[in-house]
């Protein structure tokens, strides 16, 4: 396998890859969205105490976008050298990624499953200080954003939307384009890492993100502000996350117990705690 044909995951990203020491011998491998990463511990606790068998678990909580590299290349280089764990499952919030897997032939369409919902707010350090009061204001000169990169972060791709319904494609270009190039606007690779960081480093004046990783971060006791972009523009009504069993995965039989549990109201009952709105069965 030619390296340079591999995505390759972040160094210093070691806490996204959970339980690595056992990745080449998990009786279940799970490539998770990233922003599910405050859930999993809880997720996997659960059903595992279920499915006590099942005692083995590998599990990704890095982008999906960056993870659906992995699944199409084969692997991926971790550290510089290739790490080629196939996951049981994927879940993603695009469903263009499902349909790509469904092209390629690593999944069957009917694996397929909607399970979960979310939506966007922007995080601004405590205070404000840049007072921003509307997504507009993401424009101004003066206003340094953290900004998801949409060439691994499917979230980008519903930020971009509600940049669109805001201000049109001229709001898109000067955020994503303009505002790059002067230096107002930096690309993240993990956002929901980096946007938290460099909001309590104040290196940025706001940051979108899930708000759930807003929840997660008051949790942690992290010094920030919300601005609620409004239910018109917080796509709301767009944001689906799909889940799907690979069609060679190595443990179809666990792979298929664990979408099972995710469909549950266990599981449901778990992503409401933490701020998701759950698909209605």
């Amino acid at each position: 396998m030619d390296k340079m044909d591999l995505p390759v995951i972040p160094s210093d990203r070691a806490d996204d890859l959970h339980h690595l020491e056992i990745a080449a011998e998990a009786d279940l491998v799970l490539f998770m969205a990233g922003n599910q990463f405050m859930v999993m511990p809880e997720i996997i606790s659960t059903f595992q105490t279920r499915y006590p068998e099942i005692k083995k678990i590998f599990y990704e909580t890095l982008p999906p976008g960056l993870e659906l590299k992995q699944i199409l290349a084969g692997g991926a280089l971790w550290q510089n050298k290739p790490f080629t764990v196939y996951p049981d499952v994927y879940s993603s919030v695009n469903q263009n990624a499902m349909q790509v897997l469904a092209q390629q032939g690593h999944i069957r369409p009917e694996d397929e499953h909607l399970y979960l919902h979310n939506r966007l707010t922007l995080m601004v350090p405590r205070g404000n200080p840049a007072k921003i009061t509307s997504v507009n204001d993401l424009a101004r000169d003066d206003v340094r954003i953290s900004q998801p990169d949409p060439e691994n972060e499917d979230i980008a791709y519903h930020i971009i939307e509600m940049y669109r319904q805001a201000g049109g494609n001229n709001l898109v270009k000067r955020i994503m384009e303009e505002k790059r190039t002067q230096g107002t606007t930096f690309f993240t690779l993990v956002h929901h890492r980096e946007t938290p960081l460099r909001i309590a480093k104040k290196t940025v004046d706001v940051g979108p993100v899930w708000v759930t990783e807003a929840v997660q971060a008051r949790a942690s006791r992290l010094a920030f502000d919300a601005i609620e972009p409004g239910s018109q523009l917080d796509q709301r009504d767009k944001i689906n996350y799909f889940i799907c069993r690979l069609k060679n995965a190595a443990h179809p039989q666990n792979a298929q117990k664990f979408i099972n549990f995710i469909l549950s109201p266990a599981a449901r009952n778990i992503y409401e705690n933490f701020g998701f709105v759950p698909h209605p069965p």
